[in-house]
């Protein structure tokens, strides 16, 4: 079993048990089993409005064939969810997705700001991003401008050093958009192919932090003038609902171009992944599946919905 399958197995399961039932003993695909799919969708935290989008489709493809099997509608459920999923640019041309598919390397260095709230896994993504970048010969470097948590720089230090990157950090309570303008003249100075600037775990709501983003951003734009080339949304998948309004929130305050989603693994909630993406047309670029360093995975949005649907694996 792949990595992918054993990390979405608790979504998958709950899913498949939800569709099982709506189709048990039945030989047409009738409103009642409309309905019941409807529920097996929105328990999985796709959202409402994703949900009413894939079961209008499923209407209009049913209405001249009532008649139905289990793997035809399975089927046709993979094929709809497939066409919402946001495509990320190495999506678009069919190549196999990489870590270095994510990142325009010709951006010397690519600038990437990472932002989300506390608790997310936004450092710990951070760490595995970089491990990845570095195991992949490129020079990373680590912007800590999270100077208002506790032990944030130093949690930092552990992962920059675990993944053989280097790191650019002030003393607590520094000025968040110095320690990013720091970071980015270091890394251009260094010929840095990456530099990741982590930021303040901000809560969605607090309309002063996050007016700081663009703070940062500009502040880098002395440096590097298109910087950040990408700002990533780090999202914990067993939030559910939750992660939506995180979603919505930040893009509001800021121009979220791709997300992480963290802790899949351990949530029958994954669903999030194709509601978020597809409500806000954003690419999810990583997934979270695991612990270890190297279980942070780029996204395949094709090995997703095919490990999603994937029945072999429920029985092993």
């Amino acid at each position: 079993m792949g990595q992918y399958d054993q990390g979405i197995q608790k979504t998958k399961r709950s899913f498949f048990e939800r569709l099982s039932r709506a189709v048990a003993g039945k030989s047409r695909v009738d409103d009642d089993t409309l309905d019941a799919i409807e529920d097996a969708l929105i328990a999985s935290d796709i959202g409402v409005e994703t949900t009413l989008k894939i079961i209008d489709a499923l209407e209009e493809r049913v209405q001249e064939d009532k008649f139905m099997s289990f793997d035809e509608l399975v089927e046709m459920l993979r094929d709809e969810i497939a066409s919402l999923l946001a495509v990320a640019p190495g999506e678009e041309q069919g190549s196999e997705v990489s870590f270095d598919a994510q990142f325009d390397f010709s951006k010397k260095p690519y600038v990437m700001m990472v932002v989300g709230v506390n608790g997310v896994g936004k450092t710990t993504t951070i760490g595995k991003i970089a491990a990845a970048l570095t195991n992949e010969g490129k020079k990373v470097v680590i912007g800590a401008a999270d100077t208002f948590r506790a032990a944030a720089v130093d949690q930092l230090d552990i992962w920059a050093e675990r993944a053989g990157a280097q790191i650019v950090k002030q003393k607590m309570g520094s000025d968040p958009a110095s320690v990013a303008f720091d970071s980015v003249s270091a890394a251009a100075a260094r010929g840095a192919d990456v530099v990741l600037i982590d930021t303040a775990g901000r809560l969605h709501n607090r309309v002063d932090l996050m007016n700081e983003l663009t703070k940062i951003r500009n502040v880098m734009r002395k440096v590097i003038p298109d910087a950040p080339h990408e700002v990533l949304l780090v999202i914990d998948a067993s939030t559910g609902q939750n992660a939506f309004r995180q979603a919505r929130e930040f893009s509001k305050a800021t121009d979220i171009t791709a997300m992480a989603v963290t802790k899949l693994d351990g949530s029958a909630k994954g669903g999030v992944v194709i509601g978020v993406s597809d409500q806000l047309q954003i690419p999810v670029k990583f997934i979270g599946v695991g612990e270890g360093i190297e279980d942070l995975k780029p996204f395949d949005k094709r090995e997703f919905v095919r490990s999603l649907f994937s029945k072999e694996d429920l029985e092993k």
